[in-house]
């Protein structure tokens, strides 16, 4: 059951907390380079006269080098702390596509190496923005609810860096605009690392394991169904510029791209707005089953306006269903891994929007746009398939108290008060705010 959450102040109320608009804002910008990175790299290989073949393979190599860097800066994190990784990290990330837009693309193996370089080393801010929370907002329930902040802000970031890209290119150059926005990124990055509540973070202590947050059942699960999560996301982007091909129709592929975002937005501040009874681990998996219903009629394919409003509704649940992920995440993730654990979730679904894509292409040429559009509907349903199949692991949190956040986290009033909530969730009292997020 949900009611609303009046007693916390809603989104402005986590805003107005200390550090807090200033660690969101400076995650946002940056993370511009990895959100508008595709665009970016696809609209300076056409401009250096490049084919799309070798756009296509370029933004394939980075993103793949971004999903393997990802959870490995994350574990150096929880183990350095932030500061010492984040930022030499954004520095060279930002290095690697300097030179990729100062030497161009030839020869070609500069240019798979600059971007490697770039993914590999591009920071994460997102896990790194959410093991913050706990120490900056303090109560649990500001904590769930800027996590549903935090899914909002994604989509937002989403839809303005693209057309930050192309307002850059339109007043330089693509070259140009590679370059604003990795400076961008790093100031971003610095802007966060030099917060107290960056500099002065620990990490709780962990266990030595080599599977570091992979160790835990329940967070497999979770991966396993955000990873089809993010397919049925991907092949949507690439079913839906067929369906405007296929109706002739150039600018419906941008009403549908603007609708799903749209619809996303909505609601995850509809969600953030609600308290929540019971555990989130039960509540993602009706999310998620809400979701994979969204997605079914897209394989309609109606008319440009009807297709523009059932694409708006196939997103209302994605913001939701990261925000419950995201308290999901930081439940079953081992003590000490918690940076780790978050990276794991934006590789895992940025690998599986990219599968996505890459299987939604073949399934429209074969079959069709309905058959892309089915792509995402079957993507869905794997993904409450995997919940329902792994529910009794996902009943389970790894920890029933939160990891240490910061200085001053361990102390024993602060555990007892996270104990007691955990407990609570489990035997299904209303928690003081609700359960809510990356990335795609």
């Amino acid at each position: 059951m949900a009611t609303e959450a009046k007693e916390s102040g809603g989104y402005l109320d986590i805003l107005r907390a200390p550090h807090a608009l200033r660690l969101l804002t400076g995650t946002l910008v940056g993370r511009l380079p990895n959100g508008t990175g595709p665009i970016a790299l696809v609209l300076f290989v056409r401009s250096e006269g490049g084919s799309f073949s070798l756009a296509g393979g370029l933004t394939a190599a980075y993103g793949i080098a971004t999903a393997i860097g990802q959870p490995l800066l994350g574990r150096a994190v929880d183990l350095k702390g932030q500061p010492r990784v984040q930022l030499p990290a954004a520095l060279i990330s930002a290095l690697g596509m300097i030179v990729l837009a100062v030497a161009g693309i030839s020869p070609l193996v500069l240019a798979y190496a600059a971007v490697v370089v770039a993914g590999l080393f591009t920071p994460p801010l997102e896990g790194g923005l959410r093991a913050l929370w706990p120490s900056v907002l303090g109560r649990e329930d500001r904590v769930h609810r800027a996590y549903a902040l935090d899914a909002v802000a994604q989509e937002v970031m989403f839809t303005v860096g693209p057309l930050l890209v192309t307002l850059f290119v339109a007043l330089w150059s693509p070259a140009a605009a590679l370059l604003v926005i990795n400076v961008l990124g790093v100031l971003g990055a610095l802007s966060v690392v030099l917060s107290e509540p960056s500099r002065t973070w620990r990490s709780a202590h962990r266990e030595a394991h080599w599977l570091g947050a992979l160790r835990s059942p329940g967070l497999l699960a979770l991966l396993g169904s955000f990873f089809f999560v993010g397919l049925a996301l991907g092949s949507i982007t690439v079913s839906a510029l067929a369906y405007a091909d296929e109706r002739g129709h150039a600018a419906a592929y941008g009403w549908l791209m603007a609708a799903l975002g749209l619809g996303a937005l909505i609601g995850g501040v509809a969600y953030g707005a609600r308290q929540w009874s019971g555990a989130p681990e039960r509540r993602l998996t009706v999310i998620v089953g809400l979701l994979a219903l969204g997605y079914l009629p897209l394989m309609l394919t109606p008319g440009v306006l009807p297709m523009t409003a059932l694409t708006a509704l196939s997103g209302v649940f994605l913001a939701p269903a990261l925000a419950c992920g995201f308290i999901v995440v930081d439940r079953h993730a081992p003590t000490g891994t918690v940076t780790e654990a978050f990276s794991w979730l934006v590789t895992t679904f940025g690998v599986g929007a990219a599968l996505g894509s890459a299987v939604a292409g073949p399934a429209v040429e074969l079959a069709g746009t309905t058959a892309g559009f089915a792509v995402a509907g079957g993507g869905g349903l794997v993904a409450l398939l995997v919940l329902l199949a792994t529910g009794r692991v996902l009943r389970v949190p790894g920890r029933t108290v939160r990891h240490a956040a910061g200085a001053g986290a361990d102390d024993a009033g602060h555990a007892e008060r996270n104990a007691h909530s955990s407990e609570n969730d489990r035997n299904g009292v209303v928690e003081p705010g609700f359960s809510t997020g990356r990335q795609a």
